[in-house]
């Protein structure tokens, strides 16, 4: 991964600093999704004290990249994850209270990877699905 990041840097004539592969490794230690304020608060936690600034624009050069993927979930609510942990998978986004669960369906993946479209090579797909949560749904039933 790091190979790759600096590879990019140096195609870019972008500089090599300590804080952007500080912040590649933060990124790197998490499981799946993160947003800025998780990554910024773990780069405190592991005492590398960056800016916000530094954070942001570190991320947009990963993501410009490849090397991340930003996900668009909210109006509000942006989270990312590495490219390589980002296997296919639709993300399932409560409408009323915000919570985002992942759903990994291998029919649907089958059935989004046989699409013929021309004159397009399909490398990855993201697919956001809106609703209400189960427990939106229970509490809104109870008000009724």
């Amino acid at each position: 991964m790091q190979d790759l990041f600096t590879r990019y840097l140096a195609e870019k004539k972008l500089r090599k600093t300590e804080e952007r592969y500080a912040i590649l490794e933060c990124i790197c230690s998490f499981p799946g999704h993160f947003d800025m304020c998780l990554l910024h608060q773990k780069l405190e936690e592991m005492n590398f004290h960056v800016s916000r600034a530094t954070v942001y624009n570190t991320v947009d050069v990963l993501v410009d990249s490849g090397l991340i993927v930003r996900h668009q979930l909210t109006a509000q609510a942006v989270q990312y994850e590495l490219r390589m942990l980002a296997e296919t998978h639709s993300h399932l986004i409560c409408t009323k209270c915000g919570a985002i669960r992942e759903l990994k369906d291998a029919t649907l993946k089958k059935d989004v990877g046989a699409l013929k479209i021309s004159r397009f090579t399909p490398e990855y797909h993201a697919l956001y699905i809106y609703g209400l949560c189960s427990k939106c749904k229970y509490r809104l039933q109870r008000k009724k």
